[in-house]
């Protein structure tokens, strides 16, 4: 004869399952039994008050605008003020640079940041310690120099 197919695993899944069908039936009978008891229209509204607040009150007649200043409303985003114009070019110092692999880094004088340079983002050819000027791209890891030239 074979050997029965339940394991201990089913068992203890199916006492789950039949569980979690009780208690989800107990829910539904409890939600019926209080459906008369549930919140009136009235309790569930909320006000909104002159200040933006959301309160249970509704607000008071004498405080209501009666015209509204048409030139005030403002549609769209926000203007912002014109930023100042950053200068992209950079100024710093050539820290490491591999001619066999074609890539280095370069030191900004500004900010102390290093960036990635590759070969084909150079003008000039460059070796460690030369000062150079950049400009940065976003690259697939993080900004790289690009138009990489000698500073005169």
């Amino acid at each position: 004869m074979a050997k029965s197919q339940e394991t201990f695993g089913k068992k203890e899944r199916e006492k789950k399952r039949l569980k979690k069908r009780k208690e989800k039936a107990l829910l539904k009978e409890e939600r019926k039994a209080n459906k008369e008891k549930g919140l009136s229209f009235e309790d569930q509204i909320a006000y909104v008050d002159e200040f933006g607040q959301i309160t249970d009150t509704p607000p008071d007649p004498d405080k209501k605008i009666v015209e509204v200043d048409v030139d005030s409303i403002v549609i769209g985003a926000a203007s912002r003020e014109p930023a100042e114009e950053v200068d992209p070019v950079h100024k710093g110092r050539v820290e490491f640079f591999n001619d066999s692999k074609g890539y280095g880094f370069i030191k900004d004088m500004a900010d102390g940041e290093k960036y990635f340079v590759h070969m084909s983002g150079l003008i000039d050819t460059i070796v460690e310690n030369n000062m150079v000027t950049f400009e940065l791209e976003k690259g697939m890891k993080g900004m790289n120099a690009v138009k990489v030239k000698l500073d005169k």
